[in-house]
């Protein structure tokens, strides 16, 4: 109880049930009923103090009487007189105000010492997003964003949407708030083609009231000058979130990491913060996950140290050293195959002391958190499209999770009007910077579709699309018709890669912004915005195994490794042995038909295949990680393997001196930009055979034994054999056993 309970509530001047003000638990403190007081009548001189009964004592002395205690006196005797008048003379009511201002300030004491046993324990608000990926507008399509009111259309996100949602929910918590963001905040529209001149996204983000950000993979897509530049522009404009980062490495040795080295050192990086917010003392610090390390190639001469190993002494300093009421982890990790065997629910089991990571990089949308131990697991989807709310208390030494929300940010929210009117203004920079010398503007229409393009870890529309770009656009700068080997006749491309759909929206109308959307990502080795094309040579042989990339790595490691194609159709049977699924490939087209590929050693024929740069890199690499089964040496012309894959860009323009790289995704507008008006608006339409798939991926799932089997490379063989002898081993041991047995018996 209160110790204010001991009190009548005449003394701390409230009614018989009270609310005490300044308790969070919102409980009514109830006071004991008013005490009846009977008047008190006695001989002369002997007139006691009012509401003292009969042969009680009191603390005050009374004329001509001793002390009396009346709250010692037997329950039966404090109402037993009877009412009768009673006038106060001048020195009773004196000692009267006295004793009420004596029992007031007792009882302002006695509440505001009681307090804090009743006040809950402490508690906060988390507001977060991930992977936001420059996506400032509300999408898709862009060209139907209407942040100029509510309801007027149904795409989602969309910043100023977003900073009036963080807004409301920091407005509406009686709690602390921190507004906090798990990476990968760049890279995915326009608008981080100026990252770096003019740090669009960290210059909002700071606008709309972030608390801290990590980085993530895609932040290093800009290379480590890049994100120097980029920090640099924001300190120098109007300024950024705090920004963590524990277990990133600098390479002395190197120079290219030199200026981001010195934008850490002056503090515009830290490996943690420490906030306060309202007595709390709040740790946060950032990681790069290895799955996410994994996809970083651009990062390069950085490294990144174990995460787990970096958390465990970030927390020790944090708890130890720091003291800190609560350590958050800012974890650009992800869940599931994306982030490999050490997501953040290892991270949470091997580093424990995290109260919540906040994560990114897996782009999941949680309807409810992860509880790993004492550790709370949240992550809010990708892109803007929502923000996650959560709302946390301590109880006993615990993490409580006392309520979440996953919250859709659309066209129900209104957007902040001058967080838009700095998005606009950005992308009339876009506009001047970027586009112009393309003879393009940021919501030019060029095309139309009457149907949505998307993407999914099958065979897509969309992805057929834009392979079939990639084919296009090849042959168009690179294919010399005196000679017939420099055709290109395949193309690959990653879901990793498409980061969008496009989609029909209200009108079918494509902008550029929304097409540069859909395949936004990477820096040329000219050091403009976009990855640039190569063409190199393969064996059939090699191309079967960069086919298995999708049939025996993708299903390892998730959707960013599955493989959309152009120029071959294939089957394959999952259930046969990793790095041979594989069962039969065809190339040619739909229209010139389709011809076996003899992916045998005797087949020395050598096939152009089309990529960015990324991907390319990325099979050249891929021997390395599956003990050279999956080896694949890129070759020229003369059949030369080839070191430098930049050597092989393709020129958009060979009239100008060096190379003009041709960028996918400006090949890409030029391709929808070439179709036919069909329906005869002005506009290219997208041709109908793209409406559903086009079967050049299909799965054959198998256990027949001549399936698993048929067309096995030496790697089936092998395993087949070995698991043959040591099966005629087993038969041969276990009959000798039992002859053994029969002999004793």
């Amino acid at each position: 109880m209160l110790v204010a309970h001991g009190f009548p509530s005449s003394a701390i001047g409230g009614p018989t049930y009270q609310t005490v003000r300044g308790l969070s638990t919102g409980m009514r403190a109830r006071t004991p009923p008013r005490i009846r007081r009977p008047g008190l009548t006695g001989q002369r001189g002997r007139t006691r103090t009012r509401g003292v009964p009969p042969g009680g004592r009191s603390r005050l002395t009374s004329r001509g009487g001793k002390d009396r205690d009346w709250a010692s006196a037997p329950r039966e005797r404090r109402h037993g007189a009877t009412p009768a008048p009673w006038f106060p003379t001048h020195q009773e009511d004196a000692m009267k105000r006295t004793m009420a201002r004596v029992f007031s300030l007792i009882a302002v004491l006695a509440l505001w010492g009681a307090a804090p046993l009743y006040a809950r324990d402490p508690a906060l608000r988390i507001v977060h997003t991930n992977d936001l990926h420059s996506h400032l507008l509300g999408f898709a399509p862009e060209i139907d964003y209407r942040p100029d009111r509510t309801g007027a259309d149904r795409t989602g996100g969309g910043w100023a949407r977003l900073a009036t949602a963080i807004a409301r929910e920091k407005a509406a918590s009686p709690h602390p708030v921190l507004v906090l963001d798990g990476g990968d905040f760049l890279m995915g529209s326009l608008f981080h083609t100026i990252s770096r001149e003019a740090a669009a996204e960290l210059r909002l983000l700071k606008a709309m009231g972030y608390d801290a950000a990590t980085f993530g993979n895609h932040e290093f897509d800009l290379k480590p000058a890049g994100v120097a530049q980029m920090l640099a522009t924001a300190r120098s404009a109007d300024g950024l979130p705090a920004l963590v980062q524990a277990n990133l490495r600098f390479s002395p040795g190197d120079p290219r990491d030199d200026a981001l080295a010195e934008r850490f050192a002056e503090g515009l990086v830290k490996p943690y913060i420490i906030l306060d917010r309202d007595g709390l003392k709040i740790g946060i610090f950032g990681l790069l996950g290895r799955g996410a390390a994994e996809m970083a190639p651009f990062a390069k001469p950085l490294v990144f140290a174990d995460p787990v190993e970096t958390a465990r002494r970030t927390i020790d300093r944090l708890r130890n050293g720091e003291k800190v009421d609560w350590v958050v982890c800012l974890s650009h990790n992800g869940l599931g195959r994306m982030a490999g065997p050490l997501d953040d629910v290892a991270l949470a089991r091997e580093a424990p002391g995290i109260d919540v990571i906040v994560g990114g990089h897996s782009h999941t949308r949680m309807e409810t958190p992860l509880r790993v131990g004492d550790t709370v697991i949240v992550q809010a989807g990708a892109n803007g499209r929502w923000v996650g709310v959560l709302d946390l208390e301590r109880r006993d030494g615990r993490i409580a999770v006392r309520a979440y929300r996953s919250v859709p940010i659309d066209a129900r929210i209104p957007a902040d009007p001058a967080i838009q009117r700095r998005i606009e203004a950005f992308a009339g920079i876009v506009d001047q910077n970027v586009l112009k010398a393309h003879g393009l503007s940021f919501r030019q229409v060029i095309g139309e579709t009457a149907f949505d393009l998307t993407l999914k870890e099958e065979e897509s529309n969309l992805g057929n699309l834009m392979t079939d770009a990639l084919v296009w656009m090849a042959n168009r700068h690179a294919f010399d018709p005196a000679d017939p080997a420099t055709k290109v006749v395949m193309a690959v491309e990653s879901n990793g890669v498409i980061r969008d759909d496009l989609m029909k929206g209200r009108t079918g109308a494509l902008a550029v912004t929304d097409v540069f959307r859909a395949i936004p990502l990477g820096l040329g080795m000219d050091d403009t915005m976009g990855y640039p094309v190569i063409a190199v040579y393969l064996t059939g042989a090699e191309i079967k195994k960069a086919l298995e990339v999708l049939t025996s790595i993708y299903p390892l490691k998730g959707d960013p490794y599955f493989l959309q194609v152009s120029g071959v159709r294939f089957t394959y049977n999952p259930k046969r042995l990793i790095f041979d699924r594989v069962t039969d490939i065809r190339i040619g087209s739909t229209e010139g038909g389709w011809r076996p590929l003899d992916t045998t050693g005797r087949n020395r024929a050598l096939y152009r295949v089309a990529a960015n740069l990324y991907n390319a890199t990325f099979l050249k690499l891929v021997g390395d990680f599956t003990w050279q089964i999956l080896k694949i040496v890129p070759k020229d012309r003369q059949g030369r393997p080839v070191e430098n894959l930049a050597d092989m860009r393709i020129d958009a323009d060979p009239s100008r001196p060096g190379i003009q790289e041709l960028k996918q995704w400006a090949g890409f507008v030029a391709y929808l930009r070439q179709f036919p008006d069909i329906d005869g608006d002005g506009r290219p339409d997208i041709p109908e055979t793209y409406r559903g798939k086009l079967g050049r991926i299909v799965p054959q799932p198998s256990l027949h034994p001549v399936d698993l089997l048929a067309h096995g490379s030496w790697l089936t063989w092998t395993v087949f054999g070995a698991g043959l002898v040591i099966l005629i081993g087993l038969v041969l041991g276990i009959r000798r056993l039992i002859r053994v047995a029969r002999r004793r018996g």
